[in-house]
């Protein structure tokens, strides 16, 4: 089999629960990870040491950088940030109530296929699918045949993974919500990109 072929593995997880500054309306702070987080990131790199994980990976975002710190203190492995596995920013609506009906209309469109939408003063919903899969097939391809811990974002994580992937329904994450710390396993080969399993909750306060 070629490498091109060899399947990586990536261990896609939500950073560990953190804090903001400003958490009652929407804002692109990076947040930092709270106790909470702190030991919900230590028990999941705990529990993934029997995977044999060769490198962890993050977002630039602080709350996903301290979150791949702790894991790979864990591991005994390097973490490294990386750009494009960012969660997609909130651009001009920045200090809106959470449930902004601009914001919700441009979801709205991306969740019926209109990717071409955007974020006033952000992304269109095809920018942020563009730059996570970049960023994952750049992970994919340095480690084909091994098994690599990502740490990014729960919306982005959710639009995007059942978008790349073959084998699952675009809506796969409307029902099924990505608590901090679960972990969506993707397989990437030269066939592209497959979820092997999703960890999501029927709950939508895990959020």
């Amino acid at each position: 089999m070629s490498d091109l072929h060899c399947a990586a593995t990536l261990l896609i997880a939500r950073h560990g629960d953190a804090e903001y500054r400003h958490p009652s309306v929407l804002s692109d702070e990076e947040g930092w990870l709270s106790d909470t987080g702190i030991a919900q990131t230590e028990s999941l790199a705990t529990g993934l040491a029997p995977r044999k994980v060769a490198r962890v990976y993050t977002s630039t975002l602080a709350r996903a950088i301290e979150s791949g710190a702790l894991a790979a203190k864990v591991l005994g492995v390097e973490a490294q940030a990386v750009p494009g596995l960012e969660e997609f920013s909130v651009g001009a609506l920045d200090g809106r109530p959470h449930d902004d009906p601009e914001l919700a209309s441009v979801f709205k469109a991306w969740q019926h296929g209109d990717l071409r939408r955007g974020i006033p003063g952000g992304e269109t919903g095809e920018e942020v699918v563009a730059r996570f899969r970049e960023a994952l097939q750049a992970i994919a391809d340095q480690f084909r045949g091994e098994t690599v811990l990502v740490f990014s974002h729960g919306g982005v994580m959710s639009f995007v993974l059942p978008r790349i992937s073959g084998n699952v329904r675009d809506d796969l994450a409307a029902a099924m919500f990505l608590p901090n710390c679960a972990v969506a396993e993707v397989s990437v080969d030269g066939d592209g990109f497959e979820v092997m399993s999703w960890p999501g909750s029927s709950d939508s306060a895990v959020v």
